[in-house]
């Protein structure tokens, strides 16, 4: 059995409390919050649960093997390097760090640790992602033309964080699931609407190799909430709507076919191809229980973590990238391979 200690009980702490709670090989341990009144509520949700104000008394307490960081990003570095130092396998929230250079250097320290640590990218372990990159993986999309996706809503706006870090990290993690590659260039652009706070409006473009695009656009000022994502291949289209309640996914065996019959040289070259529409049946188990129960398997069984410190490095790098870009209007900003560890 796994002991999870738990640090944070503000936005995101609570779905990991009760995540880890209903994990099978898993359990709190403890868990380390500042606000009293916070605390107080953990308590009264889970009674028996250990709790302390002093991340010290956590990290030295023998029942807690992991702990999951579910803090602002700005601590995430030091939090998590206390952890990795204090002998525990580290769960971090999104994004892993504030910079690329801190992300490096807890990845360092993990291997050199010999700790699982892990990044807390949930769409990676959602169903309906898993099951677009199984399509992707089997051929059955065919060559992937582009990644369209628009993830806006009213608010909730951060103080901390512009909307790339908020919500396109989100979409870049996804690309990089479904593509599996990182793109070799970005370009971005935003705009902050009330001085004294971070962009809160963004459109991001990915370059890949090949002719692959990826396009992102992110608002905290949509008057509705959209989460959708398209995906265009040379055999067949994904159309994603994570709001829905059901058919979250629709394939579509849809597009557009290429001639080069010199007997149609004086011709449109264009066939279009109109096929059926499916939806594929999906798993209902919940994506944070998914990854939970992936994080005991890396500890107990050394399993590779799916969103370890290299991917969490790729997503900070991006959005380093779209942000230094989203700052020069829109100028292509060329990225280069490195690893965390």
């Amino acid at each position: 059995m796994v002991g999870i200690g738990v640090v944070g009980y503000g936005y995101w702490g609570p779905n990991l409390v009760r995540n880890f709670f209903e994990t099978p090989g898993a359990r709190v341990a403890a868990l380390a919050e500042l606000d009293p009144a916070r605390r107080a509520l953990a308590e009264r949700r889970h009674p028996g649960l250990k709790t302390t104000d002093d991340l010290d008394v956590l990290l030295a307490d023998p029942a807690v093997d992991a702990v999951a960081i579910a803090t602002p990003a700005a601590t995430h570095h030091a939090l998590g390097l206390r952890a990795l130092q204090a002998g525990k396998h580290v769960w971090l929230e999104k994004p892993m760090t504030e910079t690329s250079a801190q992300a490096r250097e807890l990845g360092v320290e993990a291997k050199k640790r010999d700790r699982v640590l892990l990044v807390d990218h949930t769409f990676i372990y959602t169903p309906a992602v898993r099951k677009m990159a199984e399509l992707i993986d089997s051929g059955e999309i065919g060559d992937v033309y582009y990644v369209d996706s628009t993830r806006v809503n009213l608010g909730l706006f951060q103080r901390d964080v512009s909307v790339i870090c908020d919500l396109a990290v989100h979409d870049f993690a996804i690309m990089d699931h479904l593509l599996k590659r990182k793109p070799r260039a970005v370009s971005a652009n935003g705009v902050n609407h009330f001085p004294g706070t971070p962009e809160n409006l963004a459109y991001v473009t990915l370059y890949y190799d090949g002719g692959t695009i990826g396009h992102v656009n992110v608002s905290w000022l949509a008057p509705v909430k959209v989460r959708q994502i398209v995906v265009g291949g040379s055999r067949r289209m994904i159309a994603y709507d994570d709001l829905q309640p059901s058919d979250k996914i629709k394939v579509y065996d849809r597009g557009v076919e290429m001639s080069d019959d010199p007997q149609r040289a004086r011709e449109m070259r264009v066939g279009y191809r109109s096929g059926d529409m499916w939806s594929p049946q999906l798993g209902t188990t919940e994506a944070l229980r998914i990854e939970g129960e992936h994080f005991v398997d890396c500890i107990n069984n050394g399993t590779p973590a799916l969103t370890g410190a290299d991917f969490g490095l790729r997503m900070v790098q991006l959005i380093e990238a779209a942000t230094a870009s989203m700052h020069r209007k829109g100028e292509t900003i060329y990225l280069q391979e490195e690893a965390a560890s």
